[in-house]
């Protein structure tokens, strides 16, 4: 066996071995040397560009406007096949010797060849980077803002972790009424609130552990039955108040399926279902309602009378305490969003940023508030424009360029902060919308393991963005924007990162 065969079959034991503990790890990631804070790459022509900064043939397009999301983690993904086994542990990323190569443009261009220009991929704006660094290596209209579908979860994702505190968890609550005998249910913004007991409760098909699970409905309700009976209570009137979230309830793109109604209160992120697999599932009307009324069967099941339908109010302020479950942190939150491209928690936590921006938590205040996080991290956000927080709307623009320096960022030493939006994006081949690419016959087989990336899906858009260990074990970041391929552009896509990954990049 050569030298080169050894370390891609080593690369493939390590990061198989992550994608079995992936979900559940928060702990720093390892990265190669100590990284440069990468610099903004806002000025830089849109080119072709290796090392040296050679041209190419500029490409530029529009995308496509119809949402699709369902299609994220390609075909089958309804129902979800089993992960592969894992059997090796090891880091989420391979650590890098200190006498790997340094990547170049030139060593990448000549392993691409010209994957960059299969016609199933339309317009392809693209980029590749070095995580040490934050450095450009190669792309093709690298600044120009293109559709980046649900990678705009990575914008959202950076924006949480590097505003709200590591150790913060969503709030539900339930308070004393304005009137005798009356109690108010208050959604705090945590979708994940659930009415199933935790041996049920999968996320990405997978069961949940004291660190993932979610807050629990029923729990809610013991704990303020008990509270009640204390105070001898056994009758109440229910309300209920979503008062912490502006502007329309709505997205633009609502479908009852890809998102729910966008509610402080809801349970089981208004799953018509709750125990349903599906990514886009059947939603509720109105969740708020149906999580009022299904904490009233529960409190009813702990001895307490509900007179009446809970009603919509707003809790007075100052109300007294009497119960509150809490969510999992927000780096598990924003791990889980990533990993299952969950649209109705991003938005949830594009909110949680609008609330520590003080912003109104509306669509609007959330993207404004995201794009303020983003400059003051120092991310380029030249062209950027964003109307929500999970990527179904087809106005959001962002440049590739951008992505890899938000991935860049989220590895860099001096920004632990971020390290759960590695940590969250699918593992290639065996987790989240990645679970079912990079199979036997896609081409891109030998890639599996060793990508972790964010998926991106629109009528006409395909877009991938994160990171992969080159053959050299050193760690390069990505982003793929792909519009209006005439052919399976998803394919096309996973075949350049796996080239990629086999690149001697000197």
């Amino acid at each position: 066996m050569n030298a080169r065969a050894r370390v891609w079959r080593g690369r493939r034991a390590v990061a198989a071995g992550a994608a079995a503990t992936v979900l559940a790890v928060a702990g720093p990631l390892t990265v190669p040397t100590a990284a440069a804070d990468p610099g903004p790459a806002a000025g830089r022509q849109d080119r072709h560009r290796s090392g040296d900064g050679a041209d190419g043939a500029r490409r530029d397009g529009a995308g496509d406007d119809r949402t699709d999301k369902k299609n994220d983690a390609g075909p089958g993904q309804g129902t979800a096949r089993r992960p592969r086994s894992a059997p090796v542990k090891g880091p989420v990323l391979a650590a890098v010797a200190d006498a790997a190569g340094v990547p170049t443009g030139e060593g990448i261009q000549r392993s691409l060849g010209a994957a960059v220009h299969d016609g199933a991929l339309g317009t392809l704006n693209w980029a590749v980077a070095d995580a040490a660094t934050g450095r450009l290596l190669l792309g093709s209209g690298e600044n120009t803002p293109a559709t980046p579908a649900s990678t705009t979860k990575l914008a959202t994702s950076v924006a949480a972790l590097s505003l709200i505190p590591p150790t913060t968890r969503i709030s539900t609550t339930v308070v004393r009424g304005s009137t005798p005998g009356s109690i108010t249910l208050v959604g705090g913004g945590d979708p994940t609130l659930t009415v199933l007991p935790a041996d049920q409760i999968r996320v990405g098909g997978q069961p949940v552990d004291a660190d993932t699970a979610p807050a629990s409905l029923a729990d809610l309700a013991a704990r303020t039955a008990a509270a009640l009976k204390a105070a001898g209570t056994t009758t109440v009137r229910l309300g209920y108040d979503t008062s912490l979230y502006t502007g329309p309830l709505l997205h633009p793109e609502h479908d009852a399926m890809n998102i729910a109604a966008v509610t402080p209160l809801m349970v089981d992120e208004g799953r018509v279902d709750p125990k349903s697999p599906d990514e886009a599932p059947a939603r509720v009307y109105d969740p708020a309602g149906q999580a009022a009324a299904a904490f009233a069967d529960r409190l009813r099941a702990e001895g307490v009378t509900v007179d009446g339908t809970p009603a919509q109010t707003t809790a007075p302020a100052g109300a007294a305490v009497l119960a509150t479950v809490r969510s999992p942190t927000v780096p598990r939150l924003v791990e889980r969003l990533l990993t299952t491209s969950d649209n109705t928690l991003a938005e949830a936590v594009a909110r949680q940023v609008a609330i520590a921006a003080h912003r109104p938590a509306s669509f609007e205040g959330a993207s404004a508030a995201t794009l303020q996080a983003l400059t003051a991290l120092g991310v380029p956000t030249a062209g950027v424009a964003l109307a929500d927080g999970s990527g179904l709307s087809k106005t959001n623009l962002i440049p590739p360029i951008t992505l890899t320096e938000l991935l860049a960022r989220a590895a860099a030493p001096d920004h632990p902060e971020l390290r759960p939006v590695l940590t969250g994006l699918p593992v290639a081949g065996f987790t989240g919308t990645l679970v079912n690419r990079y199979g036997a016959r896609s081409g891109a087989a030998e890639a599996a393991g060793i990508v972790r990336a964010k998926t991106g899906t629109l009528s006409g858009v395909v877009t991938l963005a994160g990171t992969v260990v080159d053959a050299d074990g050193r760690v390069l970041v990505f982003a793929l924007m792909s519009r209006s391929g005439a052919g399976d552009a998803r394919a096309a896509v996973d075949r350049i990162v796996a080239r990629i990954a086999a690149c001697g990049c000197r």
